[in-house]
């Protein structure tokens, strides 16, 4: 594998790309929080990005905030993402690139080309399937020959999901069969709100369904095996007594990064692939309103590129105010938490799951805090230093893998319970 020591001509472990971004600066943040966690106790450490200006004001944004007068001093590299050069010149000088910029669609893929061609592994919190599976498409051969790891979707979307089935499947005693997730989050009196820029993300998913489905007909995918009794879908709403709320299904990253980190398990370690089902509690009836109008609004406009153009430009109209340019407050995201419930059923110890039906249950949770501006940067970072502790339990070559895949027999889940991100068995 590509190293993960750094050496005169790649002097950084990590390299925050688009520092300067809404979810940058918290990345930053949390960098910073955590230098003394990488190997032999230091990290060496640049952010990235167009502007030096914009770079240097997150900085000392960030030196206030932590009370480290010492990230005034961190080294700042221009790199712009239209630029393959400059997107070069910074590779080569990190052993790993966090990549926060997004949309993911749009800015990615040179980011990834950089990374594979230049030997710097990279990770980014895409929550964009088309682009996650489409770099495992076209890079992952090359990402193998060269050792470089790339791991998409290393945020909310969808370390908490992917780590928490594995978690479930690894408490379980037996053959676990089939998992369902139910998320629910909690805000305090000012609300929730989320800067648009994942508002703008998920446009983009939505637009791009039939392109997503050409895509993985690419891969000649074989159906996975159902092992046990095949999990029952739910319906579009209902009333869920798992978390005593109406629920939907949970229609975002979730669902396609575990399916593929089943298929790696199954295909590349033999082990029983795990059903999956993900689910939101989206609370009572008011919200239900709120939510079918927008949802309807939603989905029709995505078809049009007018349409598009009107979501991206008055988020808050057709969010209901939970996505806004300006982003959330400190005290938004201070008094903000989520919790994923998860509930599995199985095969007990010494049963045949290929007889009968299921006889076991379990009931996991993983719980953190705000999920966008504080879990995102905590399971990103961690992730990273995982990559730089770890490299031992890693996948045996290199290639674009899924946090599942990659982190499944590392401690990253140990790493995320000491910083607030719980797993637990109820």
């Amino acid at each position: 594998m590509a190293s993960v020591e750094t050496s005169s001509s790649r002097p950084y472990h990590i390299i925050i790309f688009g520092g300067s971004g809404f979810t940058g600066q918290y990345v930053v943040e949390e960098v910073a929080r955590t230098v003394s966690e990488g190997p032999s106790g230091t990290l060496r450490w640049a952010v990235a990005g167009r502007s030096k200006a914009k770079l240097e004001k997150v900085l000392e944004q960030a030196a206030g905030a932590l009370s480290k007068p010492e990230l005034r001093t961190v080294d700042i590299i221009v790199s712009d993402v239209k630029e393959p050069d400059s997107l070069a010149a910074m590779c080569k000088q990190a052993v790993i690139v966090l990549n926060c910029v997004g949309p993911y669609r749009f800015y990615g893929e040179p980011v990834v080309k950089a990374c594979v061609e230049n030997g710097a592994h990279c990770l980014d919190i895409s929550g964009e399937p088309q682009f996650l599976e489409g770099m495992q498409l076209n890079y992952h051969s090359e990402a193998a020959k060269k050792g470089v790891y790339i791991v998409g979707s290393c945020g909310f979307d969808s370390i908490p999901a992917d780590m928490g089935v594995l978690y479930t499947r690894d408490q379980f005693r037996g053959t676990l069969t089939a998992v369902e997730s139910f998320l629910t989050a909690s805000a305090g009196p000012e609300g929730a709100s989320v800067h648009d820029g994942t508002w703008q993300s998920a446009i983009y998913a939505a637009a791009n369904g039939a392109s997503l489905r050409s895509l993985r007909r690419k891969f000649k995918y074989q159906p996975l095996p159902v092992v046990g009794a095949k999990i029952k879908r739910r319906s579009a709403l209902f009333y869920s007594n798992e978390v005593q709320q109406y629920a939907v299904p949970f229609m975002v990253t979730d669902p396609s990064v575990v399916k593929r980190t089943q298929r790696f398990l199954a295909e590349e370690q033999q082990e029983s692939p795990v059903q999956y089902g993900a689910y939101v509690g989206v609370g009572g009836v008011g919200n239900i309103i709120k939510m079918l109008v927008a949802g309807m609004m939603f989905m029709l406009l995505t078809k049009f590129n007018f349409g598009r153009n009107l979501l991206i430009k008055y988020p808050e109209f057709f969010s209901f105010g939970l996505f806004t340019k300006a982003g959330p407050t400190k005290s938004q995201i201070k008094d903000a938490s989520f919790q994923f419930a998860f509930y599995g059923e199985g095969y007990t110890e010494g049963k045949d799951p290929s007889q009968g039906k299921p006889d076991g249950k379990i009931r996991t949770l993983v719980q953190g805090p705000e999920a966008v501006y504080v879990a995102t940067p905590i399971a990103m970072v961690q992730a990273a230093l995982t990559i730089l502790n770890e490299p031992n339990v890693l996948p045996r070559t290199g290639g674009v893998y899924t946090p599942g895949a990659a982190f499944g027999k590392t401690t990253l889940i140990d790493r995320l319970h000491k910083h607030g991100i719980q797993f637990s068995v109820k």
